[in-house]
């Protein structure tokens, strides 16, 4: 006789069980429709295989399992499938499910099947498979697919095989009905689960408020070979738990988040041997189970076997249901059960009872109070845990916290809400608070996910940049490589001719512009380590003295190498004022057509648009005469010209100068912007090349603007001018004429405006005087 221990908690709710033991298990009637749910179990839907309009058999497979975890569908009767669609299935959440509606046919004509007749002659996993294929679950609540249980790996040594017989909700008794009518096969199951998991050791938990049962198992025992040692525990709420029973039968602890196959236990409960009998030694798949049938609104209370599929109604109508007395409908027991709405939901593999009840049985819940902290919720947790912790967790959304207190070892089993004085209904709080969590963990899942498509999707640019810029930095080594035998076959004398080749001014230029700039370089390390005394200062002159050398030898062959310049002038100067021309009298055309059709239309803004074409005529003009201007340059001096128009050159000269000196400040910057940004040695080089010929030039048109302005201030000077001071108080005289006429705008009163008209009219005057004069020197 095997020893009983104790778990923590547990309490003792009324039984309410003997109602439904007085009369021998039931046929349910076959009802009109049979609606099979495609998720009976724990884990993924099976996925169908018929559709509408076809015949099927009893026992036929109809939806096969998807993946590891899920169980095998068939049609509890012979029939027609009439449809294929959402309805409402048994869970908590009173959603609809993928489901089959079957219209039986009445016949009731099996499938072809039969049983193993000798199952340990075959392979495990073939036996195993069987199983899967029969669409067993456990039958005990939780629905969990039966072969995964048997399908151990090696690493995992069954050493106890427990067989849950407690039954410990109240009004529940299918499994009490089974053990008393079919403890064969109970025991047949267990012979081929002993098969697959080769325990050393069985244990048949039960509660000892079924004397009946207990008799009929220990006489079906004695004709069994397997040790199997029948164990009677006390009646107490939960023991009929997978965690609560192993720990009365082996003082052995489940670890939290692991399984009992971990420590070498596996549990099966009473029904699902029961169903693993049938399906291996009848070859009959799981379409049936018994279902207790109880509750005050019934008149008579009864177990009934239930084809899978079955309307509530129809089991209340079996046992003739009292419309008006029925106050509340429950799935399952009282303390673990869900109340529905719809009498039309199917019974699944899962579903154990259904209670009736009128008001005086289950009366509404009262309202909650505020917890008082008495602790009674602690001594009740079979499950040792801190339930009152627990629902402040809960309800102040403080998950992190709840997981740290092992909120999911938590069964559910309403223990500390059944003597919670204030009412509180904590496992209402404690599933809400697993529902966030695992929707918190998908979403962290997901999120994991994401970043690390990215992150991989991050290193394989980073990849592909690294492998492209080594494929730039090998093309570039290459070219580098070519350049030097390029430049190595030229340097060579060619074979065959009497006369040497013609220096090459690109490359010429190229070194002295190299030379020029190591001449800086090493000119300000000399400076700035004679500024601060560097000790190396005679290693630095005298690379400053090489560097020069350098530098005057690459210039003299420059020189040397260089062809005469030609006598035509600045072609390039000529096109940019011809172009400056051309675009200072598209500017103009434009000006004028808006001008013209503002006034045509009226508009507003006439004065500014005739100011605007005032002052474009005024450049296009002075465009055209720098042209005009350096064109007369280009051409050979004319001895026979007039006196008069000698005497019109130099301001003619003087515009186009500046005009010129104008463009080559802007080329210079350009250039001088382009050697900055400049990477290999040769493009800088060449850029600097560039940069000396624009920086010449710009001097040569700076120094001859000069002569011409020096000319004009001299001759200014003789008469006692200075002409610089002139042109700015003409421009300060105009600028003195624009202000006022703004102000003549904005003034409102008579006074004021006959004040700004005199002031306007001396400005005018001044103005006119001092333009007058400067138009004689400039």
């Amino acid at each position: 006789m095997s020893k009983v221990f104790s778990f923590h908690g547990g309490i003792h709710p009324p039984e309410n069980k003997k109602q439904s033991t007085r009369a021998p298990i039931g046929k349910a009637p076959l009802p009109a429709q049979l609606v099979i749910p495609m998720q009976q179990h724990i884990g993924g839907p099976a996925d169908p295989l018929v559709s509408v309009g076809d015949l099927v058999l009893k026992g036929q497979l109809i939806a096969e399992p998807i993946g590891r975890i899920s169980a095998a569908v068939h049609a509890p009767t012979s029939g027609k499938v009439v449809d294929i669609a959402h309805y409402p299935i048994p869970h908590a959440s009173g959603l609809s499910g993928d489901c089959i509606v079957i219209e039986p046919d009445g016949e009731e004509r099996w499938v072809e099947h039969q049983g193993i007749a000798d199952y340990k002659a075959i392979e495990r996993t073939e036996l195993i498979e069987h199983i899967r294929r029969s669409g067993i679950s456990g039958l005990g609540g939780a629905g969990f697919p039966t072969d995964v249980k048997l399908h151990l790996s090696e690493d995992h040594i069954v050493n106890t095989l427990i067989i849950n017989a407690a039954e410990c909700e109240p009004y529940i008794t299918a499994d009490d009905m089974l053990m008393r009518e079919r403890p064969h096969e109970i025991i047949g199951g267990i012979e081929v689960i002993a098969h697959l998991l080769r325990p050393s050791h069985i244990l048949i938990g039960i509660e000892d408020n079924k004397p009946n049962a207990i008799h009929a198992l220990q006489a079906a025992v004695k004709h069994c070979g397997l040790n199997i040692d029948i164990v009677v525990v006390p009646t107490k709420y939960p023991s009929g738990g997978e965690r609560q029973l192993i720990k009365l039968l082996t003082d052995i602890e489940v670890p939290a988040g692991r399984i009992p196959a971990d420590i070498g236990i596996v549990c099966q409960n009473v029904g699902t041997t029961a169903a693993v009998y049938k399906a291996v030694h009848k070859g009959e798949p799981l379409i049936s189970r018994i279902v207790t049938v109880t509750g005050d609104a019934v008149q008579h209370p009864k177990n009934l076997e239930v084809l899978l599929g079955t309307p509530f109604s129809s089991l209340l109508e079996a046992c003739d249901l009292r419309p008006g007395a029925l106050s509340r409908l429950v799935m399952g027991g009282p303390m673990m059960g869900v109340t529905v709405d719809n009498d039309r939901i199917p019974v699944i593999k899962t579903t154990n009872c259904l209670i009736a009840a009128t008001a005086q049985e289950m009366p509404p819940a009262p309202p909650a109070q505020a917890c008082i902290r008495c602790g009674m919720c602690e001594q009740a947790c079979p499950a040792d845990l801190l339930p009152q912790q627990l629902y402040w967790f809960a309800k102040g959304r403080e998950f992190d916290k709840a997981s740290h207190h092992n909120l999911f070892d938590c069964i559910e089993c309403g223990a500390c809400a059944y003597v919670c004085p204030s009412n509180i209904p904590l496992v209402q709080y404690y599933r809400f608070a697993k529902s966030e969590i695992r929707t918190e963990q998908r979403e962290q899942q997901k999120a994991d996910h994401a970043r690390e498509r990215f992150e991989a999707r991050q290193a394989r640019l980073d990849r592909e940049a690294a492998e492209k810029e080594a494929k730039r930095k090998a093309r570039a080594a290459e070219a580098a490589r070519a350049q030097e035998a390029r430049k190595a076959a030229a340097s060579k004398p060619a074979e065959g001719k009497a006369e040497a080749a013609a220096p090459d001014i690109k490359q010429l230029k190229t070194a002295a512009a190299v030379a020029r700039t190591k001449l800086k370089k090493a000119q300000k390390a000399y400076d700035e380590a004679a500024a601060g005394n560097g000790e190396n200062l005679a290693e630095l002159e005298q690379a400053l003295t090489d560097a020069r050398s350098k530098a005057e030898a690459a210039e003299k062959a420059l020189d040397a190498g260089a062809p005469a310049p030609s006598e035509g002038g600045d072609d390039s100067a000529l096109k940019q004022l011809k172009v400056a021309s051309a675009v200072a009298r598209t500017k103009l055309k434009k000006a004028q057509d808006a001008l013209k059709s503002a006034e045509d239309k009226g508009l507003d803004g006439i004065d500014k648009l005739r100011a605007t074409v005032e002052t474009l005529e005024k450049k296009a003009e002075e465009a055209q005469q720098a042209f005009e201007a350096a064109q007369k340059t280009d051409k050979p001096s004319d001895t026979s010209a007039k006196p008069e128009a000698a005497a019109a050159e130099p301001q003619l000269d003087a515009k186009a100068l500046k005009q010129q000196v104008s463009i080559m400040r802007t080329k210079l910057k350009k250039a001088e912007t382009a050697l900055e940004t400049a990477e290999s040695d040769d493009q800088r080089a060449q850029l600097q090349t560039e940069v000396d010929e624009l920086k010449k030039r710009f001097d040569e048109a700076t120094e001859a603007f000069n002569k011409v302005e020096k000319a004009k201030m001299d001759a200014a000077a003789q008469a006692g001018i200075d002409l610089k001071q002139l042109r700015i108080d003409a421009a300060m005289a105009k600028a003195a004429i624009t202000k006022g006429e703004r102000a003549l705008k904005k003034a409102e009163a008579d006074a004021e405006r006959e004040q700004i008209e005199q002031e306007l009219v001396a400005a005018k005057a001044k103005s006119d005087e001092l333009h007058k004069t400067l138009s004689q020197y400039d």
